[in-house]
């Protein structure tokens, strides 16, 4: 994050919480980076999607290590979370039983969108988000791809006995 970005002061608050989960409204923001929150932050969900690129107020967050769970924009509320980094997997003979915890903690490790994620993996959004749902689970061939792809990442997780 940029030295001097408004939401700099967000950012350490978040730091220097000591909890996994973190409630504020918008006034309690704009309290803590003395100044008002735009419009869209008022009117536009995206306006508060985790996204690494070009969005300051979501470095703000991400880099204090905490993603948006949960949002009200009618009581002007807003849940931080850190991410889950630990995972424990199936395995069925010598491929990983992904389920939609894990699809989406691969995304989050790799600070991707679900477009993104499924560019990597040449499948359609919609595939990303029904496995994380758990409307589908993947395929065996699509397992071992998201393996592959999460061994490049350095994305870990451990094998349940």
């Amino acid at each position: 994050m940029r030295a001097g970005s408004k939401y700099q002061s967000l950012l350490e608050y978040l730091r220097r919480s000591n909890q996994r989960q973190v409630t504020l409204t918008f006034a309690e923001i704009e309290t803590l980076i003395g100044g008002s929150l735009p419009n869209s932050a008022r009117q536009k969900r995206g306006w508060w999607s985790n996204r690494s690129k070009g969005a300051l107020q979501a470095c703000a967050w991400m880099e204090a290590g905490y993603l948006v769970q949960e949002l009200n924009l009618v009581e002007e509320r807003v849940t931080f979370s850190q991410p889950k980094t630990e995972y424990r997997v199936q395995k069925a003979g010598d491929t990983v039983l992904w389920d939609g915890e894990l699809i989406k903690g691969l995304r989050r490790h790799m600070g991707f969108t679900q477009t993104q994620l499924a560019q990597e993996l040449g499948v359609r959004q919609q595939t990303i988000s029904e496995w994380e749902k758990g409307v589908y689970a993947p395929t065996r061939a699509s397992s071992k791809h998201l393996s592959l792809v999460a061994e490049q990442a350095g994305f870990k997780y451990e094998e349940i006995s």
